[in-house]
């Protein structure tokens, strides 16, 4: 294999939402290893995750990315080839410091070996450019060749021609080799060219046939596990035992860490689990007291129908005895007429008996 791990860590992994672009989504149910691995053919680095036989994280670093910290245990980074953003959770701050250290690193590396590589090209075509006997070379331009403009980088490809040097200090001694120039380039093109039809079957194969993807992921399992076994052939021959029973020790003050978390978490889901418990009985004590409720609402209703009623029937017996005082009324005022008349009547017989 051409690539070699360089730095490890675990983290729990997720990746951004496709649909909402906003929520993390969990793509490792548990704290994996996250290596960084160096490709000495392509000279690039990629960052490398496998959950089983599941590859979570295959990114590759380009100059334009940048790692984020959005809290002291999380950081994030976009990968535009792969069309997400990858979260990782970290059980302590210093390990996501070192992340992030080692990403802007490698990052730096990345950009410096574009630009050497760049360099390189600008001295191989500028030659051939000067040259009367050599013509320029087209199928060294960044059209002949495809993939990616960092896998077109990484092969040894050139930038376009407005980007190019002129190193005139360098012309002069490939002037007088324009022979041995163009089979210079010739063979760099057929390398190239090389290089491309295996970036192209790689992508390819990667991107359409399954199974060479999950024999190339037993692959990086079968050097991870070779890697595990020279690890500790080296703590049994090697003089770094005390590096690495720290980096155990580490290991292992994590793995309790994690267990604690998880012990924490187990309680408040107990403590959840009784929540909801209670929550259900005072969902039935609020069902019953709902029903009590509204058959006191229809009790209600019921005497306000009748209070209704009485109020009517008041206003009716208010209205008769209204009517029937009137009629007394009157009948007084008729009987003290009558009375009146009688007075003025007996007077009257009181005079002639009088007279008489």
């Amino acid at each position: 294999m051409g690539e070699q791990p360089i730095f490890s860590t675990r983290a729990h992994i997720f990746q951004i939402d496709p649909t909402t672009k906003k929520n993390w989504l969990p793509t490792s149910k548990h704290a994996v290893t996250v290596s960084y691995f160096f490709d000495s053919t392509r000279n690039v680095y990629r960052i490398i995750s496998l959950d089983g036989a599941k590859a979570v994280i295959n990114s590759t670093i380009t100059p334009n990315m940048n790692f984020t910290k959005t809290s002291q245990k999380f950081g994030q980074w976009a990968d535009s080839r792969a069309n997400t953003v990858y979260g990782l959770g970290f059980s302590c701050e210093s390990h996501l410091s070192k992340f992030a250290e080692k990403f802007a690193e490698f990052k730096e590396a990345a950009r410096l070996a574009k630009e050497k590589s760049h360099e390189k090209m600008e001295l191989t075509s500028t030659p051939s450019q000067e040259s009367t006997s050599c013509p320029p070379q087209s199928p060294l331009t960044p059209e002949s060749v495809n993939g990616t403009e960092d896998e077109r980088v990484a092969a040894g490809t050139p930038q376009p021609a407005e980007a190019r040097a002129e190193p005139s200090h360098n012309a002069l001694p490939f002037s007088h080799s324009s022979s041995s120039i163009g089979k210079h380039l010739e063979a760099e093109l057929a390398a190239l060219k090389g290089n491309n039809a295996k970036l192209t079957a790689a992508l390819l194969e990667s991107t359409a046939n399954v199974k060479q993807w999950k024999q190339q992921l037993s692959a990086y399992q079968e050097e991870a596990e070779r890697l595990h076994k020279r690890v500790t052939e080296l703590e049994c021959v090697s003089g770094q035992t005390t590096t690495v029973k720290s980096e155990k020790t580490e290991l292992n003050r994590t793995i309790e860490e994690l267990e604690a978390a998880l012990k924490a978490k187990e309680d408040e889901l107990e403590c959840l689990k009784a929540e909801v418990q209670s929550a259900n009985q005072f969902r039935s004590q609020r069902d019953s007291l709902t029903r009590k409720l509204q058959q006191v609402e229809r009790r209600n209703e019921a005497l306000e129908v009748q209070l209704g009623e009485l109020e009517q029937r008041v206003d009716a017996n208010r209205q008769e005895r209204e009517v029937f005082r009137q009629s007394l009324r009157s009948l007084l005022q008729l009987l003290d007429g009558k009375i009146f008349e009688l007075t003025e009547l007996r007077d009257a017989l009181a005079k002639l008996l009088e007279c008489s």
